[in-house]
C-alpha cells in the first residue's frame, strides 16, 4: 500500500471534526464583547467615549478586521454600541435603553414560562415601594403631567378607544415623579414586558380600563395631597384587582 495515499474519511472521522472544529470568529468576537462589557461595569469606558478604530482594536487583539466588526455589530445589537459613520465617525460607547433591555427580560420571561400574573406583581410591588419617594419628590410639573394623562385616559374610555398603552403611560410617568434613573429604568423596563403579555387580551378594552383609570385619578389626588399612607392603599386595590383579572383569562 503507497504511504502517500490517504484513506477515505469516515462517518467517525467526520463526527471528529465537527466536534473539535476550528474556533470561529463569532467565539472569537464574543470575548472582545465581554471585554469591552468589562471596561463598562469597572467605569473605564463610559458613554460618549469613542473605541479604538478598527485597525487599532485589529492590532490590540492579533485579528482580522472581520472578527472585530463581527464584535462592533454585536456591541450595536445589544445596545453598549452605537457606530457612527463620517470623518468624525467610529464606534462610540451608549448607554442602552429601556426598550433593549426590555426585550431582553422579555425572552427571558417567555423563556422560564413566567406568567403575567407574576410579572405584574413584580412590578407593582416596585410602585408600591414608590409612593414615599414619589410623595416626597415629585413637583407641580410632575402632577400637571400626570393630570393631563388622566384626562386623556379618561376621555378615550368614554370615547370607546381606551388601550393598554394609556395604563402604561400614567405608570411610567409616575415611577419618574421618585426622580431616580434607576428606579425609572426598572419600572420602564417592567411596563414593556407587562405589554407584551397583557395587550393580546387588553387592547381595545374600554370597559375594562375603566376601574383603572379612576384609581389612577384617586392615586394622583392623594398624591397631590402628599398623602402616602392614603395613596399606598390606592395601589394595593390597584395592584390586587388585575390579576385577579388576568387569572380569569388565563
Amino acid at each position: 500500500m503507497d504511504d502517500n495515499i490517504k484513506p477515505e474519511p469516515s462517518a467517525f472521522d467526520h463526527g471528529i471534526n465537527q466536534m473539535f472544529s476550528p474556533i470561529t470568529t463569532v467565539r472569537i468576537s464574543s470575548i472582545i464583547v465581554d471585554r469591552v462589557r468589562a471596561l463598562i461595569r469597572e467605569g473605564k469606558l463610559k458613554p460618549g467615549d469613542r473605541l479604538p478604530t478598527e485597525r487599532e482594536l485589529c492590532s490590540s487583539f492579533g485579528i482580522g478586521r472581520a472578527t472585530v466588526r463581527d464584535a462592533l455589530r454585536i456591541l450595536e445589537t445589544i445596545g453598549l454600541v452605537e457606530v457612527r459613520v463620517g470623518s468624525r465617525g467610529g464606534a462610540f460607547v451608549k448607554a442602552p435603553s429601556s426598550v433593549q433591555i426590555g426585550a431582553g427580560l422579555n425572552d427571558m420571561l417567555a423563556a422560564a414560562a413566567i406568567s403575567a400574573v407574576e410579572v405584574r406583581e413584580a412590578r407593582l410591588t416596585f410602585e408600591l415601594g414608590l409612593i414615599d419617594l414619589v410623595c416626597e419628590r415629585i413637583t407641580e410639573e410632575d402632577i400637571a403631567t400626570l393630570d393631563e394623562i388622566c384626562n386623556r385616559a379618561k376621555a378615550a374610555v368614554e370615547d370607546d378607544n381606551y388601550t393598554l398603552s394609556h395604563s402604561l403611560e400614567f405608570h411610567t410617568a409616575l415611577a419618574r415623579c421618585a426622580h431616580n434613573r434607576a428606579l425609572d429604568m426598572i419600572i420602564e423596563t417592567f411596563q414593556i414586558s407587562l405589554e407584551m403579555f397583557e395587550r393580546p387580551v387588553k387592547e381595545g378594552e374600554a370597559s375594562r380600563g375603566t376601574p383603572g383609570v379612576q384609581e389612577h385619578l384617586e392615586l394622583l389626588e392623594a398624591i397631590r395631597a402628599r398623602n402616602a399612607t392614603l395613596a399606598k392603599a390606592i395601589m394595593e386595590i390597584h395592584r390586587s384587582r388585575t390579576p385577579k383579572h388576568l387569572r380569569l383569562i388565563a
